[in-house]
């Protein structure tokens, strides 16, 4: 019985054992499938991880460099030319008549007559105006009448001085009569030559109705007429001129020069005068004296041009534009006003250094040559930077062709 019991339990673990094994490899199998699975998802996610962040990072780190390259200011790098051996700056001025006068009469009255108005053109000594002045007139009668009598008185004294000297030849008269009827002859002379003074000053006085051109030139001005009291101002009252008279035919310009040009600023150099009126016209001046000093408020040199002025053509009072042609001794370099660099240390301008460097090199204006923005400097770089924004010295720059 044992040995059967046996047998049974030795053939049923048997079976046992047949139908565990291809459980076990079933479970093997699957195992393996999952463990498969596993690893491809494992590389497809870290596949698609690295398909999309590697380029992230790649584009966040291009846009790092961008950023940096950005914040490097790029600055315009321009060649500086040359100046000429002379330069020509162009200042402000008023052309003036040669010769300017206002007309006033030395003689009260009443005006009577004028023969010329504002414009007209007059030679020297031509009759502009006439006077009426009664009570001139009558004292200059009255005086006049005042030297017949004193003639007539020292006619009288002389023949008497005379004939008491022939009578004292004889001792009919005393000397002391003859010396009393001399005395008496000179004293009327003299009274004569009083009367007389007083008649040439009313003469001088009462030809002072008669109002003349001083010179040949043109009435700017008329400021009188028929009929009005004129006050010669001698007895106190406030004297008006009559007329105002201006020589055009030749006129002169008074240009203050800054103290920068005042050496040059000297007689004889060559200037050019532009008008609004007479547009891509010039007309030739010469510069003829200067005030040898510098004026302390405005820091300046006054000079005097002059220019002729046969025809009219240019008016007294318009302004212009004077162009002087100084010589240059510095070595000076054309730049464009963007290059220039104000500070309080001074003004400066950025050159090139190692080609990617900036670097301050002090600079002084020479000459501000109008409308162009163009400025001499007297500076012996090369290279000057344009562009507003520079900080420091030692920034980098990226340096650009100027086009």
């Amino acid at each position: 019985m044992e040995i059967e019991n046996k047998l049974v339990a030795s053939e049923a673990g048997s079976r046992a054992q047949e139908i565990g094994a291809p459980r076990k490899m079933s479970r093997l199998r699957k195992a393996v499938r999952l463990s498969f699975t596993a690893v491809v998802v494992i590389v497809a996610v870290a596949g698609v991880i690295f398909a999309g962040v590697i380029p992230r990072l790649k584009a966040r780190a291009q846009v790092r460099q961008e950023t940096t390259d950005m914040a490097v200011p790029t600055v315009t790098v321009i060649q500086p030319q040359h100046a000429a051996p002379s330069q020509e700056i162009q200042l402000p001025g008023n052309i003036q008549p040669f010769t300017n006068a206002p007309i006033y009469a030395r003689t009260n009255g009443y005006l009577k007559r004028w023969y010329f108005d504002i414009g007209a053109h007059v030679k020297a000594g031509q009759l502009l105006a006439e006077i009426e002045s009664p009570e001139v007139d009558q004292e200059l009668q009255q005086a006049r009448a005042d030297l017949a009598t004193a003639q007539a008185n020292y006619d009288l004294a002389a023949i008497t001085a005379t004939r008491y000297e022939d009578l004292l030849k004889t001792d009919a008269v005393a000397k002391q009569d003859v010396d009393n009827a001399e005395g008496n002859s000179k004293a009327k002379k003299a009274m004569v030559g009083s009367a007389q003074y007083n008649v040439n000053r009313l003469e001088q006085l009462q030809s002072f109705e008669k109002i003349y051109a001083p010179f040949e030139g043109v009435i700017t001005a008329r400021n009188t007429d028929i009929g009005d009291l004129i006050d010669s101002g001698a007895t106190g009252g406030v004297a008006k001129a009559l007329f105002q008279m201006a020589s055009i035919q030749k006129l002169r310009v008074y240009v203050n020069v800054p103290q920068a040009y005042s050496q040059a600023a000297t007689p004889g150099l060559a200037a050019d005068l532009t008008l609004a009126e007479f547009p891509g016209k010039r007309f030739q001046g010469k510069l003829v004296r200067n005030a040898d000093a510098i004026d302390t408020a405005s820091r300046t040199l006054l000079t005097e041009i002059d220019l002729d002025n046969p025809t009219g053509k240019l008016l007294t009072g318009a302004y212009t534009e004077v162009h002087l042609k100084l010589p240059s001794t510095a070595v000076t370099y054309l730049l464009p006003v963007t290059a220039l660099i104000f500070r309080t240390n001074g003004l400066q301008v950025a050159t090139v250094k190692n080609g990617t460097r900036a670097e301050l090199t002090p600079a002084a204006i020479e000459a501000f040559l109008g409308l162009s923005r163009i400025w001499r400097l007297t500076s012996k770089q090369a290279i000057a930077l344009l562009g507003e924004g520079f900080l420091e010295p030692a920034d980098r720059r990226r340096m650009a062709a100027f086009q």
